[in-house]
């Protein structure tokens, strides 16, 4: 997939030979409502950068992260393309976005431009920069590409994934340092043990309060008809557990369409 751009009057066409001066890996670049979490529903500059250290079977964005896609660009034409859209919210995503270490600038100076900023990451990098909401979504046991369900066929991922995907220092770190939901992707009910666990290792580690408010549950599905299978599930989970759920307006809006 090529980098999606539909800023009015911005060029931001650029090239993999841009990557010695070009500060961070972008895939897409556009405005959308925000689908999950807290300010689903809110206008946003999606700003997706592409490369991952982890590969969820079930990635939703497949282009950043098993093949990665990208031209690359500077902090300065990343921030001129966002000051094209008439929105004050900004969404980082990935791929991995906190792997870059040009994030952090462009953290920073969005911040400095009066925006508020969103950063949706799996939990392992803890950032030096501002973020207004850290969507932090750790992966479950579920997430691991297995012989069975592995994209690439190989089996290549399965141990590495597996070894990186959960970091519970780095987790406290995040959600004492931030305003932080912890957004879990499920896909059965299978995966509520697993997350029970995780929350009690978590505030033991944590010196602040990590609130049933702040954990989010949200079905795993990339188009309409994958969410109808798993939507009830999940709603029922976070009903029985005291916890949020959190939709995928995005794909109930737009299916799987790129650039929503």
């Amino acid at each position: 997939m090529p980098v999606a751009n539909d800023a009015p009057g911005v060029d931001i066409e650029g090239t993999d030979a841009d990557a010695e001066s070009g500060d961070l890996p972008i895939n897409e670049l556009f405005q959308s409502l925000q689908g999950e979490g807290r300010l689903a529903g809110v206008p946003s500059v999606f700003v997706r950068t592409s490369g991952c250290n982890l590969r969820c079977w079930f990635c939703d964005s497949y282009h950043t992260s098993w093949e990665p896609t990208h031209d690359w660009f500077t902090v300065d034409d990343v921030l001129a393309a966002i000051e094209e859209y008439d929105a004050n919210h900004v969404v980082l995503t990935g791929g991995e976005p906190l792997i870059h270490d040009s994030s952090e600038d462009l953290l920073a100076r969005l911040t400095d431009r009066g925006y508020h900023t969103t950063v949706e990451t799996n939990g392992t990098v803890v950032p030096d920069a501002p973020i207004d909401l850290a969507s932090v979504s750790p992966k479950l046991a579920s997430s691991t590409p297995t012989a069975d369900r592995d994209p690439d066929g190989n089996g290549e991922w399965a141990d590495r994934h597996e070894e990186r995907r959960l970091d519970v220092p780095t987790l406290a770190e995040l959600v004492e340092t931030y305003d932080t939901q912890l957004k879990f992707v499920v896909t059965g009910r299978e995966d509520m043990a697993e997350i029970e666990r995780l929350l009690k290792r978590l505030r033991d580690a944590a010196s602040t309060c990590v609130r049933d408010d702040d954990v989010l549950l949200m079905p795993e599905g990339q188009t309409r008809d994958q969410l109808e299978a798993t939507r009830e599930t999940v709603a029922d989970l976070a009903l029985e557990h005291g916890y949020r759920y959190t939709p995928r307006l995005h794909v109930d809006l737009w299916n799987d369409a790129p650039g929503t």
